[in-house]
């Protein structure tokens, strides 16, 4: 589990395809790695990882087919930067939100504005994701935590004020640039509940049966 608060930004240093998946190493950058076990998750652009080798300023994980599938790494190349942050702890200050490192899908920038010295863009999401984009609910972005300020179907209009920028690779998005998205944590949770609980057409319940076990007389 994360907050969205990135922690540091990251270099791909290797991406080596391995069998339809997927290895990259990754130069951490500030990320502190000295409690950083093998096994420890990482989220990278958003998507949550597991270190399976590392380093003093770099680790090295798998990324499954899945993964490649749902997000924009297959496009990726050495060099590319990536927001880190590592896993939250029980005394993690939670100062995003609640961020899972599975992500939804991709999006896409369609606009972007200097509005004072924020950075404002629109972006596109897949139309299928639009029914978890709630005015003022929480979105994570390339695993960036962001406050969704207007939305319209699936384009939504984010706010990127300047110490965000500055600590993220958001700064140098571009219209037409891809990034990772997770919905709200919640919102996925919330409609699972609300759908109507499966039944069983055929329990195997027999009145013998019921007689047995001291039912019926």
């Amino acid at each position: 589990m994360f907050t969205g608060i990135i922690e540091a930004v990251g270099t791909l240093r290797k991406l080596e395809p391995r069998g339809g998946d997927l290895r990259l190493t990754v130069a951490t950058g500030k990320l502190p790695m000295e409690d950083v076990q093998l096994g420890d998750s990482i989220a990278t652009n958003g998507v949550c990882l597991t270190v399976v080798e590392k380093g003093a300023e770099h680790y090295v994980a798998d990324v499954s087919a899945e993964t490649l599938a749902l997000t924009n790494f297959p496009h990726y190349a050495v060099g590319h930067k990536v927001n880190l942050e590592r896993a939250v702890t029980p005394s993690t200050r939670l100062g995003g939100h609640l961020v899972s490192g599975h992500v939804d899908g991709s999006a896409e920038v369609v606009a972007r504005e200097n509005r004072a010295r924020a950075i404002e863009f629109w972006l596109q999401a897949p139309a299928e994701l639009a029914r978890y984009l709630p005015h003022k609910g929480s979105v994570t972005i390339d695993g960036v935590s962001l406050t969704l300020n207007e939305v319209d179907g699936a384009r939504f209009r984010l706010t990127i004020v300047p110490h965000t920028a500055q600590e993220t690779t958001l700064l140098d998005l571009q219209v037409g640039d891809r990034v990772n998205l997770e919905v709200d944590l919640l919102a996925r949770y919330l409609e699972r509940l609300m759908q109507p609980a499966p039944t069983q057409t055929d329990s195997g319940l027999t009145l013998e049966m019921l007689a047995r076990a001291g039912f019926m007389k």
